[in-house]
């Protein structure tokens, strides 16, 4: 009988360690993408100023509400597919898509000039996505079930 060496439960104490180091970030990705997206879809625009999104009022709504459902999905796609082992494969596409957001809301907030506010934060959400992206296509896919 073999056994599929990047399943978590026969994996070695290294890539234990991977799981666990990929799946803190995905939680923690889900927070950081999660949240904002549903203040993006659901909130009324004009609260947003005040929560720290200071160009919610400067863009057309159904802007504002596409960021906020793509930011949901992928929040969606980092947890579900992984958690489910059903369609794995999606992980490392959301954490794609959150790669993409990050890329183009740096050239937003630098095209605003917000760079100083905004930079650091999304050079962080950028690492921890190209972190799961490369971590679950390279060190510690999931496999389906």
């Amino acid at each position: 009988m073999s056994v599929s060496q990047s399943s978590p439960a026969s994996a070695g104490p290294s890539s234990r360690s991977w799981h666990i180091g990929l799946w803190a970030a995905q939680l923690v990705l889900v927070i950081l993408f999660g949240w904002p997206g549903i203040m993006k879809t659901f909130m009324d625009p004009s609260v947003l100023p005040p929560m720290g999104i200071v160009w919610a009022t400067d863009v057309p709504i159904w802007f504002l509400r596409f960021i906020g459902l793509c930011e949901l999905a992928g929040a969606f796609g980092m947890i579900l597919p992984t958690a489910t082992r059903i369609l794995p494969f999606l992980t490392p596409l959301a954490a794609l898509g959150f790669v993409t957001i990050q890329v183009l809301a740096i050239g937003f907030h630098a095209f605003r000039g917000e760079t100083s506010h905004t930079l650091p934060m999304n050079v962080v959400f950028l690492a921890l996505s190209l972190f799961v992206l490369w971590g679950r296509t390279r060190k510690a896919p999931i496999t389906r079930r």
